[in-house]
């Protein structure tokens, strides 16, 4: 038997207990289970529109599976995870936790819901059916070798960048990446509080936030950026390109592949001897990009989709 729990603010030890949870899975996925948003939102606690469900063990009281939906600007995100040594329940445990879940949401006003899923099988295909989600974006994640060679750095045009200064270029950074992400369902509409929540995590480090200013015009610019990140907690030889961007009034100018590769240098010289990132599959142009600088596909991820409708009465 399972016992299940729905918490909207998680204590300290809830936060623990999940966390112990997290730890197990992605010591047998080799990846962290939740991403950055997610991950956020419940080590903190509990902002509104967040839900944390736990499936206990009835007689040790431990979690054996964790389902957490967070509101977004744009949709609601959906995860689960369920303990290595009770997958075999993952369809049952997904199930009902997937089920409270819809509920919350519905109960509070509905709308858009996305969950993704490294690697989807018929067992994630059924969980999505379960509320009504389908097949949505596919993310590809790219890597590379590093240091990159000095015959590719050479064919490509080089740039001075600057590092991120913090109190200084948020506003600038924000508007060249709610300009560059208008239409993206996670990236678009930042916020200060959005970006500010990221310069408060661990991995954050200004040196490796990489801008790119035009100076041939009266004002100085925000023209490109690569944002670069290295979880040493996680694994410190691997360096990941987590946004990168040019404002559009400056596309066809090669300035995403320069700011790629000043990216890829500052990973190298960090001492990631791997560089990643993640594109959307359908991102052509992108993909080629990086396949000249000698990227390739690592692994797929699918996000499953769909709306929910509102039970919550009008006022």
């Amino acid at each position: 038997m399972v016992e299940f729990e729905i918490k909207r603010n998680m204590t300290p030890q809830n936060i623990a207990e999940i966390t112990q949870l997290l730890d197990a899975v992605e010591k047998a996925d080799n990846r962290k289970p939740l991403n950055d948003h997610l991950w956020i939102d419940l080590r903190q606690g509990g902002r509104p529109g967040f839900a944390g469900l736990t499936a206990r063990h009835h007689r040790t009281g431990q979690p054996i599976a964790y389902c957490q939906i967070s509101r977004g600007n744009e949709s609601w995100a959906i995860d689960l995870v369920v303990d290595p040594q009770h997958r075999n329940q993952t369809l049952d445990l997904g199930n009902a936790l997937f089920s409270e879940a819809s509920k919350i949401i519905s109960g509070e006003g509905g709308g858009q819901v996305h969950w993704w899923v490294c690697g989807a099988t018929s067992e994630h295909i059924d969980l999505a059916k379960q509320i009504d989600l389908h097949s949505g974006r596919t993310l590809l994640q790219m890597r590379v070798q590093l240091p990159l060679s000095q015959q590719l750095i050479a064919a490509t045009k080089q740039v001075e960048t600057q590092s991120f200064r913090i109190g200084i270029d948020e506003d600038a950074w924000l508007t060249v990446n709610n300009r560059a992400f208008s239409s993206h369902p996670e990236q678009g509409s930042w916020t200060k509080q959005l970006l500010q929540s990221r310069q408060s995590e661990k991995w954050f480090d200004p040196s490796g936030f990489l801008l790119y200013f035009l100076s041939d015009i009266s004002k100085p610019t925000l023209a490109a950026f690569c944002w670069t990140k290295i979880d040493r907690d996680l694994d410190p030889k691997i360096g990941e390109i987590y946004v990168i961007a040019v404002d559009p009034q400056f596309h066809g100018q090669g300035l995403g592949r320069s700011l790629t590769v000043a990216g890829l240098n500052y990973l190298a010289n960090a001492g990631a001897t791997t560089g990643m990132l993640f594109v959307d599959k359908d991102n052509t142009a992108a993909i080629a990009t990086y396949e000249k600088l000698g990227f390739t596909v690592h692994h797929q991820e699918q996000a499953f989709i769909g709306e929910i409708a509102s039970t919550a009465k009008q006022t």
